[in-house]
């Protein structure tokens, strides 16, 4: 989501459609948690991670969005659209230095977000990113203990993007001239790349998505806290890639036709 696009952010549902994916392996050290919950525009990735903020223990978030350059340091592309799905469009060098700067003091950090600690949870603490792009940054990529990713049909995306309020609307075309083959691009290297990832139906329910993941940080939790896990490490290796932009959309409709095919 560009600068300036606030899109308006209201909650959706829609009967399930898939089963949550089996997860990589776990890596998580002292109960300290980075989960991203990526995929495409429109998937629903801000309203899950605000049901995960509120429900989650010692919990704070960083959004990609707010790491866009200045408008003026976005390149127009030979599609003839200003280049806001592309990595080059981000400041991953400053996303990571927050996400380092919660890693060396989640108190601190926490405490400085307005997140109180829960005295009954006090050696647990999680970190939720959330973006369109958040596995195509080698560096971050490496410090993620989960990946979620949310699809959705190409007609769906398109149907939920043409509802969203913008300030500045999106120039006729940019959705299938570059807000889509950009999401398909990113997508492509990850799976190449061979980027582990938990792929989640954004088709299902506002509440079943929120059930499915909760109930799988909480697992993991469960996990780290049993076998006692010592100091960060890289989680799963990876490398570049991630899907569309965006946060929150609209109430959605009956399902599409297209599958969300790459």
């Amino acid at each position: 989501m560009k600068p300036g696009r606030a899109p308006e952010r209201t909650a959706w549902s829609h009967p399930a459609q898939a089963a949550l994916k089996s997860s990589p392996p776990p890596l998580c050290t002292s109960m300290k948690l980075i989960v991203g919950i990526g995929g495409v525009t429109n998937g629903g990735k801000t309203t899950l991670t605000d049901s995960l903020l509120r429900a989650l223990p010692n919990c704070c978030v960083i959004h990609q969005d707010d790491f866009y350059k200045p408008q003026d340091q976005i390149a127009v592309g030979e599609d003839g659209f200003k280049q806001w799905d592309v990595l080059e469009s981000l400041d991953m060098a400053a996303m990571l230095d927050t996400v380092q700067a919660w890693l060396s003091s989640p108190q601190k950090f926490a405490r400085a977000h307005g997140v109180g600690i829960q005295p009954e949870a006090s050696d647990t603490h999680i970190l939720l990113l959330e973006g369109f792009l958040l596995y195509s940054y080698k560096p971050l990529v490496d410090l993620y203990s989960r990946r979620y990713f949310l699809t959705v049909p190409y007609e769906e995306c398109k149907w939920r993007r043409s509802t969203r309020n913008y300030t500045v609307p999106d120039p006729p075309g940019l959705f299938d001239g570059h807000v889509w083959p950009m999401y398909q691009k990113y997508r492509q290297e990850m799976e190449a790349n061979g980027v582990e990832v938990v792929y989640l139906d954004g088709m299902k329910s506002r509440e079943q998505l929120f059930r499915e993941v909760l109930e799988d940080i909480q697992n993991l939790l469960l996990n780290c806290s049993q076998e006692g896990l010592p100091a960060p490490a890289p989680a799963c290796p990876a490398k570049p890639q991630g899907p569309g932009r965006g946060c929150g959309h609209r109430t959605a409709r009956p399902a599409a036709s297209q599958p969300d095919t790459v």
